[in-house]
């Protein structure tokens, strides 16, 4: 039974997978972003939407590391 259900895991993992491809292929056209004092930067879609997903993961674990330290720290005093 077990089998069976990493099986059917693996299979559903390679079809969302084979469909996010997809996409992001069909929609590699460059997409420009324009900023400050005329500058701006052209870039695929989905180089764009993988840095933005890149910098919220730092972002949130850098918000994350404190409650992690402040937890670490009081774990390791004891109880009281």
């Amino acid at each position: 039974m077990t089998t069976l259900l990493k099986l059917l895991t693996w299979l559903l993992r390679v079809v969302v997978f084979v469909g996010l491809f997809g996409l992001a292929i069909k929609n590699s056209g460059p997409m420009e972003l324009r900023f400050f004092l005329d500058q701006s930067w052209t870039a695929p879609i989905s180089l764009v939407i993988l840095a933005v997903f890149a910098i919220g993961v730092g972002i949130g674990l850098t918000a994350a590391m404190g409650v992690f330290s402040r937890s670490r720290q009081n774990h390791d005093e004891g109880p009281r």
